[in-house]
């Protein structure tokens, strides 16, 4: 090449044929090796309204995070195309519906450790010695509170 340094095209801007101006607000979110990002927002939102949304932003963290709002959002359009992100929401809340549910057991499993403690440290005041209970009683014990 003769006369000047090349600029490689954003992916928006090879998508659309144009030359990528220095000046372009496309570029920094649409990589020129990540052309389907691009091809999915555009897809879902069009050039314009990514740019008009870009426009109305003037801090650049809200510009940055509206733009992983849109390609997070139009990437799971094209992975779920009926539900988008409400199936990965409802995938994320029923992940968090088992932590809760296991960390209720952990917490259950620490009670009954610390009664178990207590009990033995009452019971064995008198003659100076600390009994540790064994975790396969304290298994007995749960399993005789929690069983249907």
């Amino acid at each position: 090449m003769t006369g000047g340094t090349s600029r490689v095209s954003c992916a928006a801007c090879k998508y659309q044929r144009r030359k990528c101006t220095p000046k372009c607000v496309l570029a920094s979110y649409f990589p020129a090796d990540q052309p389907k990002k691009f091809q999915n927002a555009h897809r879902l939102f069009g050039v314009r309204n990514i740019v008009r949304t870009l426009e109305q932003l003037d801090d650049e963290d809200q510009k940055a995070d509206a733009m992983k709002s849109i390609i997070f959002e139009s990437d799971m359009r094209e992975k779920f195309p009926v539900f988008g992100c409400v199936e990965c929401i409802s995938h994320l809340r029923q992940q968090l519906q088992i932590a809760l549910l296991e960390l209720q057991y952990v917490n259950g499993q620490l009670d009954i450790y610390k009664r178990r403690q207590q009990h033995s440290s009452e019971s064995s005041v008198g003659n100076g010695m600390l009994m540790v209970p064994f975790f396969s009683s304290i298994e007995d014990e749960y399993s005789r509170n929690h069983t249907s």
